[in-house]
């Protein structure tokens, strides 16, 4: 492996504003963007950038955010590199045109910061505003820290450009997006060859003489899922590729899924986003008084990556599954997804499903440690299991 660049700048910035910095970092032609709490330091972020004259993106500031992402449509259709942000309600009043970027087949990267949506009101971190959108063909990976929000932002063009599909990424909001932390930015130049711009032939030309999202016939339409779908199975593969040719650059390396402490483990906590730092510490405790706990981390969700989850999986005879959302009527997302990908392989393991912080309700480890041990030889149990 070569050794990696270490030409970075470190930095006390928020998750918000690490988003913020890996966007001026790639430079997109265009940002359509509309304010909503909590993603809005990404956007003043963008402007403090363009009024420092450090940034010559076009922001784009329309009326919605079904405005902003039709306005990303419409330049990403051009072949422009585009990017966007949003949260909880503007992610919903999005859905209609995110079917739309997906069957156009657009790589539009967007930035959502997770949160409630409404009713009742309220501002916290949940994952169901994202996980809402999961049947819309949008890439869908989850951060945990602001360092790897910076990272995920560089990488997802990389993914989007390389599949010719919109990929959302997603982190906590307030335990992330506000949290402060160290945070290394890359050089410029070093960001610029990781994701060097390209002539898409898939785009709104007079010279090329052919049209996108246009009416079509049954098998027309039939036969752009199947390409979709040919496109989503190249994404694991591509996400695998973009974290080790970033690991090269940076030293920080990432894939579809993080284990912690797996070798040898008679259980695992299962999540995603900001829940997993309570997780392993919770593993680090467990370890201390003799149960052999660990952790993995789900960081693409979509598509999952099923063959690294069974992989990962395959001496571990039991999971706990903590899921940041809940969808009425069936329980956590992630657990159920779990289930449904996982039936039919041999030895399965065990897999319980908690609803851990929805809502934003901090989690704190002890209530981890309790689970694992009311739960170390408990019989499976397909109801949501409410952690309190």
């Amino acid at each position: 492996m070569n050794a990696p660049v270490r030409n970075e700048n470190l930095q006390l910035v928020s998750g918000n504003h690490a988003v913020a910095w890996g966007v001026k970092l790639v430079s997109p032609d265009v940002a359509p963007l509309y304010p909503i709490t909590p993603q809005t330091p990404i956007f003043e972020k963008l402007v403090d950038f363009q009024s420092d004259n450090l940034l010559s993106t076009r922001l784009i500031t329309p009326e919605s955010e079904h405005s902003a992402m039709a306005a990303a449509i419409a330049a990403s259709a051009t072949g422009a590199r585009v990017f966007t942000a949003t949260s909880s309600q503007g992610l919903l009043l999005m859905h209609e045109l995110l079917h739309y970027a997906a069957g156009a087949r657009l790589p539009i990267v967007m930035f959502n910061v997770n949160r409630t949506p409404a009713a009742p009101w309220g501002f916290w971190p949940d994952q169901i505003d994202s996980l809402a959108q999961r049947d819309t063909g949008w890439v869908q990976l989850y951060s945990e820290t602001p360092q790897e929000s910076l990272d995920s932002t560089v990488q997802a063009f990389r993914i989007a450009e390389a599949s010719n599909l919109p990929v959302m990424v997603n982190h906590d909001a307030f335990y992330v997006s506000h949290a402060v932390e160290p945070v290394s930015i890359p050089a410029a130049d070093l960001v610029q060859s990781y994701v060097p711009k390209s002539v898409r032939e898939l785009r709104l030309d007079t010279g090329l003489g052919h049209t996108i999202g246009a009416p079509i016939g049954q098998e027309g339409w039939n036969r752009s899922r199947r390409q979709m779908d040919a496109a989503m199975q190249t994404i694991t593969g591509l996400t695998h590729e973009a974290g080790q040719e970033w690991e090269k650059l940076t030293g920080r390396s990432y894939g579809p899924l993080e284990t912690y402490r797996t070798d040898g483990a008679e259980m695992v906590f299962i999540t995603m986003g900001s829940m997993a730092g309570t997780a392993r510490e919770a593993v680090d405790v467990l370890h201390q008084k003799g149960i052999k706990a660990g952790l993995i981390r789900v960081r693409l969700f979509r598509p999952l990556p099923i063959a690294e989850l069974s992989t990962a999986l395959a001496e571990i005879p039991r999971a706990l599954v903590l899921d940041r959302n809940y969808s009425p009527g069936m329980g956590g997302v992630l657990h159920q997804e779990l289930l449904a990908g996982l039936f039919g392989i041999n030895n399965p393991p065990c897999i319980h499903g908690f609803l851990a912080g929805v809502g934003g309700v901090n989690v704190p480890v002890e209530a981890l440690e309790k689970l694992a041990t009311e739960y170390r030889n408990a019989e499976p149990d397909n109801n949501p299991i409410w952690v309190d």
